[in-house]
C-alpha cells in the first residue's frame, strides 16, 4: 500500500520494459528485494499486461499473472507465491524473500549490464544500456549482505544501479527504534553513493524528479530514501507492526477502502481504463524501445555477425562453437597436480573459448587459482568494464548474490573461495539452486588437507551441507583429468548451479590406460578399477583425494587375495540421475562388503555403505598439523582402508 505510488511512478513514467516481451535483453530490471510485498509486484504484472514466457524462451500469448492467480495468492499452483519466484512467474527478475538478497543480486545485474555494454556495443549500436532498480526496506538495510553489496557497488561506480529505500521505520517486532537507529543516508554517502530523499511516498512529481536525477548520475550508484507509512490509509493499522506480519482483516479492509473512496464491498476490482492507461504509458514506451532495439539488432547482425551470434547464444544459455577445443589432457604422474592448479589450466582455456565466462574470488584468487591470465583477460574495475576478472573483496556473502545477478543477466559467472567459507555464501547458493540458474561456485582447500591452518580452515560438514541442497550439483574430482571432465559437465549445465570442490595439495594423476577413462565423471560415479570377471568381494567407494588412496589399497588387497572394485564418486547428484540399471552396475546390490572413504563428515555415506559397510570419514573437527600426520591420526591411510576392507570381507565370509 505504502509503496504503490512509488512503484506506479517507476513503472508508468520511468521503467523501460515491454510487457509483451519480458525477456527482451536490454530491458530495465526491477527487483523487489522486500519480497514480502510480493502482491505489489503481482499487481503490476497483471495491470501492465506482462505476457508469459516458457522455459524454452518462447513468448506465450497469455498473461503472466491472471486475475485468478491474484485471487489465489499464496495458494498451490498460483503464479502468485508468497514471495516472488524467478522462473515461476514471468516478469519476476529474481527470487526474493531472504532480506538483502534482492539488492545484492541487483549489483550483479548492474555489473552484467556494464560488462555487456563494453563487450557488445559498437559506435551507433548501444545493444546494452539498461538500468537496474531495486525496492528495499528496513529489513534489507539491516542485513549484512546489503552492506557488502553496497560497498562493492560504490567501489565499482555502478551508475546504472538505483536502490529505492522504503523508510517506513516498521519491522515485524515493532518500530525500528528497537534495533535500528543508524543514519542510513550518511552510511551510504560514506560508501560513495549518490543519496537523495523523497519526504512523501505519495508525491509522484518528487519521485519522478529523484528517478530522473538518478538517470543523470554518471559515476555513482543512487539511493533514493522514500519516507512512507506502512498500511497507508488504514485507520487502525497504519504505522503499526501489525500491518507487517498479518492481513488487515475484512473490517479494516472495508474501512481502508472507505478512506480511499473505493467501493467498500468490491474485491479484485480493476476499473475500466486502468490497463489501457498502463499500456499508453509504460506499454507504449517499452514497445517503442524494444522495436527500435530489434531493428537495430538486424543491422548489428549484418555488420557484426560474430558478436550477434555470441549475443544470441548467451541469451539462450548456449555454448559457442568450439567451446571445448584445446581442453587439456594430463599425462599419468605419481606426483600429480593439485585440483586447483588443474582447474586453473582448464578454466583459462574455457574462458578463451567462451567470451562471456567471467568471475573471480573473495580476495583469494592466488590461492584458488581462478585468475584468468590469457592475453586480453583483464580486470573489471571502476575504470575498465571489459575485464573478465572480477574482484569481490572479502565479501563471500555478497559474492554469491552478485553471481546470481550475473547469471540472471545471462553471462556465465564463477566465484571462488575456500570450502570452509561456503557457509558465508550459503543463502545465495540456495537461491541459485531454487532459481535453477547455472552459477559456478569453485571451492578449494577442500579437506583436512589444508594441514597447519587447523580446524578453523578445515571443512568437515560443508560437503554434506552442499549435497543436501536440491538441484545443486556437487563435483569433487579425484585427479587432474577428472577436473577437466568436471568442467566439461559444468559447461553443459543450463539449469543447475554447481559447486566444484578442489584440493590444495597435489593428487596423483591416474594412469587412464591402466584404469577407466575420466569421462565417467559425467555419470557421477564410475568403476575406476575392477576385478577379473567383474565380481568383486568388496567395494571401495570414494571421492576426490581419497580415490588414489583406494586405488593403492585395492592393489594391496589383491595381493591378499581379496578382489576389490574401486569406484570414483565425484558427484552423488549426477549418479542419482542415472538409471537404476547403471547404478546397480557400478554398486551391485549383491555386494554388501563396502568401504566408503572421504575426508569429510560421514553424513550421507550410509546410503552407499549400506547397513553393514564401513565409513572412514571425519567424526570430529580436524587439528593443526602437517597433512601426513593428520591423515594418520584420522585414519586416511592405505593400511586403514585395507584393514576396513579385510574386516568387511571376513564378516561376509562368516555370514556365509
Amino acid at each position: 500500500m505504502a509503496m504503490a505510488p512509488v512503484a506506479y511512478c517507476l513503472w508508468q513514467r520511468i521503467l523501460r520494459f515491454d510487457p509483451s516481451d519480458p525477456i527482451w535483453p536490454n530491458r530495465d530490471r526491477f527487483v523487489l528485494s522486500m519480497g514480502h510485498a510480493s502482491m505489489l509486484l503481482y499487481s503490476l504484472l497483471h495491470l501492465t499486461g506482462v505476457k508469459a514466457v516458457n522455459p524454452q524462451y518462447e513468448r506465450l500469448g497469455e498473461l503472466s499473472v491472471q486475475l485468478d492467480d491474484l485471487k489465489h495468492f499464496r495458494q498451490l499452483n498460483s503464479k502468485c507465491a508468497g514471495h516472488p519466484e524467478y522462473r515461476w512467474t514471468s516478469g519476476v527478475e529474481t527470487t526474493t524473500g531472504p532480506l538483502g538478497q534482492g539488492v545484492a543480486t541487483s549489483v550483479g545485474m548492474a555489473i552484467a549490464a556494464q560488462w555487456q555494454a563494453q563487450y557488445f556495443n559498437r559506435p551507433g549500436f548501444d545493444m546494452f544500456d539498461y538500468n537496474v532498480y531495486a525496492l528495499c526496506g528496513d529489513g534489507c538495510m539491516m542485513e549484512g549482505v546489503t552492506g557488502e553489496a553496497a560497498s562493492l557497488a560504490a567501489h565499482l561506480k555502478l551508475s546504472n544501479l538505483c536502490w529505492i529505500y522504503d523508510n517506513n521505520k516498521i519491522t515485524i517486532e515493532g518500530h525500528t527504534d528497537w534495533a535500528f537507529s543508524e543514519d542510513v543516508a550518511t552510511r551510504f554517502i560514506g560508501y560513495g553513493w549518490n543519496v537523495t530523499r523523497v519526504g512523501d511516498a505519495n508525491d509522484l512529481d518528487m519521485l519522478e524528479r529523484a528517478l530522473t536525477t538518478f538517470n543523470k548520475e554518471a559515476d555513482r550508484p543512487t539511493l533514493i530514501i522514500v519516507d512512507s507509512h506502512i498500511a497507508y490509509g488504514s485507520p487502525n493499522k497504519q504505522d503499526t507492526h501489525a500491518a507487517h506480519g498479518e492481513p488487515l482483516g475484512e473490517e479494516e479492509i472495508r474501512l481502508t477502502k472507505q478512506n480511499y473512496g473505493w467501493p467498500e464491498h468490491e474485491k479484485f476490482l480493476v476499473p475500466n481504463g486502468v490497463c489501457e492507461h498502463f499500456q499508453e504509458g509504460m506499454g507504449q514506451r517499452g514497445r517503442e524501445a524494444r522495436s527500435a532495439w530489434m531493428a537495430k539488432f538486424e543491422d548489428y547482425q549484418r555488420q557484426f555477425p560474430q558478436l550477434a551470434d555470441h549475443l544470441a547464444h548467451m541469451q539462450q544459455r548456449q555454448l559457442p562453437e568450439g567451446w571445448d577445443k584445446d581442453l587439456p589432457v594430463f599425462p599419468p604422474d605419481a606426483k600429480g597436480v593439485a585440483g586447483r592448479d588443474a582447474s586453473s589450466k582448464v578454466l583459462n582455456v574455457l574462458a578463451k573459448n567462451v567470451p562471456w565466462l567471467l568471475g573471480g574470488s573473495a580476495d583469494l584468487a592466488p590461492s584458488t587459482k581462478t585468475r584468468l591470465t590469457f592475453e586480453g583477460a583483464g580486470d573489471f574495475t571502476a575504470t575498465s568494464r571489459s575485464g573478465r576478472n572480477l574482484h569481490f573483496g572479502v565479501r563471500e556473502h555478497a559474492m554469491g548474490s552478485v553471481l546470481n545477478g550475473l547469471s540472471l543477466s545471462k553471462v556465465r559467472p564463477y566465484g571462488s573461495g575456500f570450502l570452509i567459507f561456503s557457509d558465508y555464501s550459503r543463502g545465495a547458493i540456495r537461491l541459485s539452486a531454487l532459481m535453477e540458474i547455472p552459477v559456478i561456485h569453485i571451492f578449494t582447500h577442500d579437506s583436512i588437507g589444508v594441514g597447519e591452518d587447523g580446524p578453523t580452515h578445515q571443512p568437515i560438514e560443508q560437503l554434506a551441507s552442499l549435497r543436501a541442497v536440491p538441484n545443486l550439483i556437487v563435483l569433487r574430482p579425484a585427479d587432474a583429468n577428472e577436473v577437466s571432465e568436471a568442467w566439461r559437465v559444468i559447461m553443459h549445465m543450463q539449469h543447475e548451479p554447481v559447486a566444484l570442490i578442489l584440493t590444495r595439495q597435489a593428487l596423483p594423476t591416474i594412469d587412464r590406460i591402466k584404469y577407466a577413462a575420466a569421462s565417467g565423471v559425467a555419470k557421477g560415479a564410475y568403476v575406476l578399477a575392477d576385478v577379473p570377471g567383474g565380481k568383486p568381494d568388496v567395494l571401495l567407494l570414494s571421492s576426490g583425494s581419497e580415490v588414489s588412496l583406494c586405488l593403492e589399497a585395492g592393489e594391496k588387497l589383491k595381493a591378499k587375495g581379496i578382489r576389490a572394485r574401486v569406484v570414483s564418486m565425484p558427484s552423488w547428484e549426477l549418479f542419482e540421475h542415472q538409471s537404476q540399471e547403471y547404478r546397480d552396475s557400478v554398486i551391485p546390490p549383491t555386494v554388501t562388503a563396502r568401504v566408503c572413504v572421504e575426508q569429510a563428515s560421514t553424513f550421507g555415506w550410509a546410503t552407499y555403505a549400506g547397513l553393514t559397510g564401513e565409513i572412514i570419514g571425519m567424526k570430529s573437527f580436524g587439528a593443526s598439523a602437517p597433512l601426513k600426520e593428520l591423515q594418520k591420526k584420522f585414519g586416511f591411510t592405505v593400511d586403514s582402508v585395507v584393514a576396513a576392507a579385510t574386516r568387511q570381507n571376513q564378516k561376509l565370509a562368516k555370514a556365509a
